[in-house]
């Protein structure tokens, strides 16, 4: 059997194969409700035949969208928003549907990246965004408004809260996000992170407000369903953060209860200086998994079937995320496994779509004239 294509479990949650969808940001909700995009887009995706789908990532609160498109998850108007759409996909699709909950941090209030992805300026409706530390992204960019004691447990029970309406919207499995440059990943680095109480300095001190927010969304999701975290394992800047802390991270997040690590990198920077080329993010995960035992999760630029299998079968990660591969062929999945021999979920309306030449690309199926 294709590792691609083999079982796996994550607590009580099954998967019929190894390729997640990875969080994809859309920028297309009104006020953080979903719309009738994410009815066509998710929908779509809920039948590429991967063994889970994750809902791109999802704020918390209205503040901590990266844009005033972003998707949210903070109030009962975005809770009713959402249901309609993971209705639909249950309807008529199996694959497990996981959601991505983050903040923004110092990088929100922008525009969506086909505008430009610039800094919002307050009087053409942005806001002040909030972050460790008073530092902007970009020189000449607002400074963020640091945030205070009592800041730090507001995002905290937001993250725990989002994760309660998640569960009742019959989400099987959270993803806390803290990479990419957003809150959370601002925590972890120095380049962000220059406070001085017991929230910065040290990498002990770093860690402490992301792990207490993982610890809260943990405790408020249901103990059956799983929780993972997407990290990035570099900043590509020379004295931020490293592969060496992240496995730090990780290894504090098992002691938690953490059920995978979702491995990518940069964002934190526009100073990163990035190795672009395939799986050029593959030996992080490798790193992670190694040192911790921790199933993984590797992404970027891992495009064709053939690598995707090798990367699992060399025992590098457990899990192969896919984002713009599969906005590209949303049958990735479908392709994958004509050419490894192994068999995806379909809709029986698309059954017959099957070339005769290939074998039972849907199960064990009569394909007939009618």
């Amino acid at each position: 059997m294709s590792k691609l294509f083999s079982p796996a479990k994550l607590r009580d949650l099954a998967l019929s194969n190894r390729i997640v969808i990875a969080p994809m940001c859309q920028y297309s909700a009104e006020e953080g409700r979903a719309t009738d995009w994410h009815m066509i887009h998710l929908g779509s995706l809920a039948l590429s035949g991967a063994g889970m789908l994750v809902i791109e990532a999802t704020a918390v609160e209205a503040i901590g969208r990266i844009t005033a498109g972003d998707l949210g998850l903070y109030d009962d108007a975005t809770e009713a928003a959402l249901k309609p759409v993971l209705a639909a996909i249950r309807k008529h699709s199996k694959i497990a549907v996981a959601m991505q909950l983050g903040h923004a941090g110092r990088k929100a209030s922008s525009n969506a990246p086909w505008n430009g992805g610039q800094q919002v300026p307050l009087d053409k409706g942005g806001w002040i965004a909030e972050a460790p530390s008073a530092i902007p992204t970009r020189p000449g960019e607002l400074p963020p408004r640091e945030i205070d004691t009592a800041g730090l447990v507001r995002i905290r029970d937001a993250f725990a809260a989002a994760a309660k309406r998640a569960d009742r919207l019959g989400i099987d499995a959270i993803e806390v996000h803290a990479a990419h440059g957003y809150l959370l990943h601002e925590f972890l680095s120095p380049i962000a992170n220059q406070r001085i109480d017991n929230y910065g300095g040290s990498l002990d001190n770093r860690m402490r407000f992301p792990l207490e927010v993982f610890d809260a969304v943990r405790a408020a999701f249901p103990a059956n369903k799983p929780v993972g975290v997407r990290v990035s394992a570099s900043d590509w800047v020379e004295g931020g953060w490293d592969v060496e802390q992240t496995i730090a991270f990780a290894q504090a997040l098992k002691k938690r209860g953490v059920d995978w690590m979702d491995v990518s990198s940069g964002g934190v920077s526009p100073q990163q200086k990035i190795a672009l080329g395939p799986g050029y993010q593959v030996p992080f995960a490798d790193a992670v998994k190694q040192a911790t035992g921790l199933p993984t999760m590797a992404v970027g630029l891992i495009t064709e079937t053939q690598q995707a299998e090798e990367i699992l079968a060399a025992g590098k990660a457990d899990f192969i995320a896919i984002a713009r591969g599969v906005l590209y062929d949303p049958r990735w999945p479908w392709h994958a496994a004509a050419e490894l021999g192994g068999q995806v979920q379909a809709p029986p309306q698309y059954w017959r779509s099957q070339p005769s030449t290939q074998k039972a690309l849907f199960g064990d199926i009569t394909f007939g004239a009618r």
